[in-house]
């Protein structure tokens, strides 16, 4: 498969999330039009073939509590018919595969643009079933507060964050005007004393990368690979490209290329990447679906990137298509990796879109590395060296991950 044909492939691997915007979603359903009828009635029609459920039961649920609740004015059917989607997607506890209504649809299509927000500047994930930061972004009115990577999340302003909270949730609470204000509650990552922290949101711009010079002699150029998404995947390899070009006609040979914080994106951007720095008919990854066929994800020639001594840096925060990327170079011995462990997350998502505006985002593949192994929160990718990042790091604005980095191309 060339690159230009993967670029028509719509099939995305975003868990964690930007506080301000949501970055996956789900989509089910069509034009609502009215209580019982319309779209109902359809619906009805459609389901009640089922062999094994009978849904008489929920439509004598619904039109209980439509016509029996005490308070009527709570009834409300767009709420009651996009809320029973989601209880049925939910049932999955499969956190990627979501819906998401109408409005949640456009704020992830939004955010897919991904070039301006107003919020916090944050990302969000779970880590056994607790919603974290995942990774503050630079420059970000979060990092500016003082919230960390891996800070638990207790409260949002008067919010008791609960088991019953989703990321979507928390992440509706926290999103908000610039100007405006928010209060997390935190426990930073090894701490044990909660502490209130107020953000002041602000518009953000995030490019997906860049890249500088870095070392004592400015030889060494770090990429700062912060996203695989643009407003469009042909967008993320034009700018890719001209990055790339850019690196080689500084002439360097020594490369660091940094997916801390990296939530992921376009499977097929990852791929992209790979390619220009391994050689011809390496194994970038693996796709295996529900019926358990193999597509398997090869290099072509042409890599601008082959000759340049690599160290990827990782951590926590880096998930989905950044992994994919990191994997396949550690696994075909061309980079080290230098952090601690990755995200965890390898499945794909196809968005579904639906005429009323909402979305379904499915998960229908799992991603295997290289060697076949597939990525998950109990099987992530462990770095070939590990460095520990303190609070005092974080405080003092030292980055011994980097510094390890480019010891290491030194030597």
């Amino acid at each position: 498969m060339s690159k230009d044909e993967k670029a028509l492939k719509r099939t995305v691997g975003i868990l964690i999330l930007t506080v301000s915007v949501f970055v996956t979603g789900f989509v089910g359903g069509r034009i609502f039009e009215g209580s019982s009828g319309g779209i109902f009635q359809r619906l009805k029609q459609q389901v009640t073939s089922s062999e094994d459920v009978d849904f008489d039961l929920f439509w004598e649920v619904w039109n209980s509590v439509k016509n029996g609740y005490v308070d009527e004015e709570k009834v409300d059917e767009d709420e009651m018919f996009y809320g029973s989607i989601k209880g049925m997607v939910d049932s999955l506890e499969d956190p990627a595969t979501v819906f998401l209504d109408p409005d949640e649809t456009d704020e992830f299509n939004m955010s897919n643009e991904g070039k301006y927000f107003e919020g916090i500047g944050a990302e969000l994930g779970y880590d056994d079933g607790a919603v974290i930061i995942v990774s503050p972004l630079e420059g970000s009115p979060a990092k500016e507060s003082g919230v960390r990577p891996g800070d638990v999340i207790l409260k949002v302003d008067d919010h008791e964050v609960s088991s019953t909270d989703t990321v979507y949730d928390v992440v509706a609470l926290i999103r908000g005007e610039a100007g405006t204000t928010v209060t997390l509650q935190v426990i930073h990552k090894g701490d044990f004393t909660p502490v209130d922290i107020e953000i002041e949101r602000k518009e953000i711009t995030v490019p997906s990368m860049n890249w500088e010079l870095v070392g004592e002699n400015e030889d060494i150029a770090l990429i700062h690979l912060d996203r695989f998404t643009d407003s469009s995947y042909i967008e993320w390899t034009s700018n890719w490209n001209a990055l790339v070009d850019e690196i080689v006609e500084s002439g360097v040979d020594k490369v660091i290329v940094d997916v801390r914080g990296n939530p992921g994106g376009y499977f097929d951007a990852a791929v992209y990447a790979a390619d220009d720095f391994l050689g011809d008919g390496k194994i970038v990854a693996q796709q295996r679906d529900r019926d358990g066929d193999l597509d398997v994800y090869k290099t072509s020639s042409g890599g601008k990137l082959l000759t340049q001594e690599v160290v990827v840096l990782v951590d926590a925060g880096s998930a989905s298509a950044s992994e994919i990327l990191a994997g396949a170079l550690q696994q075909n011995d061309r980079a080290e990796l230098v952090g601690e462990d990755t995200y965890g997350k390898g499945t794909a998502q196809s968005v579904i879109d639906f005429t009323d505006g909402s979305s379904l985002h499915l998960t229908i593949l799992q991603w295997l590395l290289p060697d076949g192994e597939g990525l998950t929160r109990d099987n992530p990718i462990s770095p070939d060296v590990e460095v520990e990042y303190t609070s005092e790091d974080f405080v003092n604005g030292d980055d011994p991950r980097l510094d390890k980095a480019i010891e290491m191309l030194l030597d």
